[in-house]
């Protein structure tokens, strides 16, 4: 089976999006773990018509071309967005409406599919994680030290 990257699927994105339809795309790297796992997991991404909320979990293009599907810990002042994945703890500032592709509509763990708009597991997960981002550093920091 061919590996596509994910710059060679935008067209077929957008023209999802354009015909009202999602797109689901494999999970790939570590960020957003233990919710998401390579090779086990998809997210179906839906063009977002609104602004982004905290929590949410967007599919964008940094200016460097990299795709990231990160979720959104603070909107700043000026609209921008401040972004983290799950299992990191490096904030990534200055997300604009301008580099969001589309939004996780559904994601598919294990098989199983969980509204991220309604899943009461999935929605206590989200709110654990986007209230501690803060603290992950620290927290990993003291946990190397101990370790040591």
């Amino acid at each position: 089976m061919s590996k596509f990257q994910l710059n060679d699927l935008l067209p077929f994105i957008e023209e999802a999006f354009n015909m009202d339809k999602d797109f689901q795309i494999p999970i790939t790297g570590t960020s957003m773990l233990p919710l998401l796992v390579q090779g086990r997991d998809f997210v179906k991404i839906e063009k977002c018509n609104r602004k982004l909320e905290v929590g949410d979990i967007p599919l964008y293009r940094r200016d460097d071309g990299h795709f990231v599907l990160h979720r959104v810990v603070k909107i700043e002042d000026d609209g921008s967005y401040t972004m983290c994945g799950d299992n990191q703890f490096v904030l990534e500032k200055g997300i604009t409406d301008s580099h969001i592709i589309g939004i996780a509509k559904t994601l598919i763990i294990n098989g199983k599919e969980i509204d991220t708009q309604t899943d009461t597991e999935y929605l206590k997960h989200k709110k654990k994680y986007v209230k501690n981002v803060k603290i992950r550093y620290p927290k990993r920091r003291l946990a190397s030290l101990i370790r040591k």
